[in-house]
């Protein structure tokens, strides 16, 4: 089964975006890069850039799951509100095409991609480029470390004890997805 799995670093100063085509068991980088909104001083004008130029990465690549990098907690409050707007945009293009959507805290990401969640963006990129054979590297972290949500997404999803133990309806969800293992 082949399937491209488009991940997200949100952010309105630099968004990170990687594309990860899956075929079997085999890995290959379709694309990776940065939405730089730097240049932007309006809130609303940003957004609306990532709403577009998202827009059009999935129109050229078609992914069939989306995976984000979910906001953690910080002490700036504004800095909080713009990123979950900017994550926020990204799931309405997702929805808009309706494409499941699935969110990862950052340190699920370093710990699926370095084994420790703690990881540096260095060591995440360093990694990532091992794992899928990347040559050159991008300028930004923001795309490896989108790229690094896409792949934990597909570690995920080979996963079939993922989110058990997790509350009430994870062991539901390990019957729906593997009803093969289950014995009436």
């Amino acid at each position: 089964m082949e399937k491209i799995i488009l991940g997200i670093d949100p952010g309105t100063t630099v968004l990170g975006y990687g594309l990860l085509k899956v075929s079997g068991k085999s890995l290959e980088l379709l694309t990776l890069g940065v939405v730089n909104l730097s240049k932007f001083d309006d809130h609303y004008l940003k957004l609306q850039k990532i709403y577009s130029r998202l827009d059009s990465i999935i129109k050229e690549f078609c992914p069939d799951e989306m995976a984000l990098e979910a906001p953690f907690f910080g002490k700036n409050v504004q800095s909080m509100l713009k990123l979950g707007r900017a994550q926020g945009v990204a799931m309405a293009v997702g929805l808009n095409h309706e494409i499941p959507i699935s969110e990862y805290a950052p340190r699920k990401v370093k710990m699926a991609i370095t084994g420790s969640g703690s990881a540096s963006k260095e060591q995440v990129a360093t990694m990532i480029s091992k794992l899928l054979k990347i040559d050159e590297m991008p300028d930004f972290f923001d795309a490896t470390d989108a790229l690094a949500v896409a792949l934990c997404h597909y570690y995920e999803s080979q996963n079939p004890f993922a989110g058990v133990g997790k509350g009430g309806n994870s062991w539901k969800s390990f019957i729906e997805k593997n009803p093969n293992r289950v014995r009436k």
